[in-house]
């Protein structure tokens, strides 16, 4: 289960503007392959009150990760796009994960 910080930087200094908050499970049985649904709510900001959906494979140890963003909420609603993962931090406890996230919305 996913429920943490989602911030403007790689620092809880950065700014919050919201939750990352989803599931994940491991899809692979080879390789450390996670099938992940993760919305990131937005709680702070020009998007307050919208969410963007991502749904995919998250390949966690690949250097970036890209996954689909299949839709969102207010701000977002019928959106699509792709999110890109990369970890700037991992340790046994917790870890710090860039998204850059591209989304067309109307």
């Amino acid at each position: 289960m996913i429920d943490d910080p989602l911030t403007l930087g790689p620092n809880m200094s950065s700014g919050i503007v919201g939750r990352a908050q989803g599931i994940y499970a491991s899809a692979d049985l080879k390789n450390l392959g996670l099938l992940m649904a993760i919305n990131f709510v937005f709680t702070e900001g020009k998007f307050n009150g919208s969410t963007l959906s991502v749904l995919g494979r998250n390949e966690v140890f690949s250097a970036v990760r890209e996954m689909p963003v299949v839709g969102g909420s207010g701000a977002f609603r019928f959106c699509h796009g792709y999110a890109r993962a990369k970890t700037h931090d991992i340790n046994f406890e917790a870890a710090v994960v860039e998204y850059n996230v591209h989304v067309l919305h109307y």
